[in-house]
């Protein structure tokens, strides 16, 4: 899988992302991440990539020009023959999450916008962008860290990049509900104790309790995931003895 990412810090994108887990997959050749800068497009003898708004306001804006030659630059790179994705980062986008990661990951290839002071001239967003994504409402100074958010996310998706394929299944939010907690050596820490089903050997009880734990995780602290989380029978009598030992706990006091 090849990532794009037309920016004005090239180096902020590639020194984030060329490490680790996402690094090593690179190195493999398993995906690519190239960052754009926006300013080598340019046709200003300095480099300028924005201007003062229309109709007055503060801030500047970022001029369509430059973006739309970086992006035209990477569609002759394409080896599909199509005019790849593009990926707008803006708190005006839809909040990115585990579906739509599943989602982009099945693409050769993706491109993402950073925009950068007060927005992008909305003509070549028109022109290009063909999602708009957010990273939760609050605003960043710019495109670089929920890109790379994003492309970390997405890697791990793709076949080769993790050592254990199951790990990028069953973690977090499969089936929409929270990771299970987790323990490792030693088996006593300040007098805390792992788990004793877990030193068990009893496989269904270890899958049962993990799910239970997941269930329970996901019901205190993101209780908005269940909504749409795939549940069966006994994960829903679970719940339900849950919030009746929540209600009578209530009454008790």
């Amino acid at each position: 899988m090849k990532f794009y990412v037309l920016t004005l810090f090239p180096e902020m994108v590639i020194q984030g992302l060329h490490t680790s887990i996402i690094g090593r997959a690179a190195e493999k050749g398993i995906l690519s991440i190239e960052a754009l800068n926006i300013r080598d497009y340019s046709t200003d003898k300095h480099k300028h990539v924005d201007d003062y708004p229309y109709g007055g306001g503060a801030g500047m804006v970022m001029q369509p020009g430059p973006i739309y030659d970086a992006y035209e630059a990477v569609c002759q790179k394409s080896e599909s023959g199509k005019r790849p994705r593009v990926v707008y980062l803006t708190p005006q986008g839809k909040v990115f999450n585990q579906e739509m990661a599943k989602e982009f990951a099945r693409e050769d290839e993706l491109v993402f916008l950073c925009g950068h002071y007060e927005g992008v001239d909305e003509r070549v967003l028109e022109m290009i962008a063909t999602d708009y994504v957010s990273m939760g409402d609050y605003v960043l100074t710019g495109g670089e860290l929920p890109a790379m958010v994003m492309i970390d996310c997405i890697s791990r998706l793709i076949p080769g990049v993790l050592n254990n394929e199951e790990s990028a299944e069953f973690e977090s939010f499969h089936d929409n509900l929270l990771e299970y907690p987790q323990y490792t050596r030693p088996e006593v820490f300040l007098d805390k104790r792992v788990p004793d089903v877990l030193l068990s050997g009893h496989h269904a009880n270890i899958d049962r309790w993990r799910r239970e734990q997941s269930l329970k995780r996901t019901w205190e602290r993101r209780p908005d995931l269940l909504e749409s989380a795939v549940l069966d029978k006994r994960d829903k009598i679970y719940l339900e003895t849950l919030r009746r030992s929540c209600k009578d706990a209530e009454s008790d006091f």
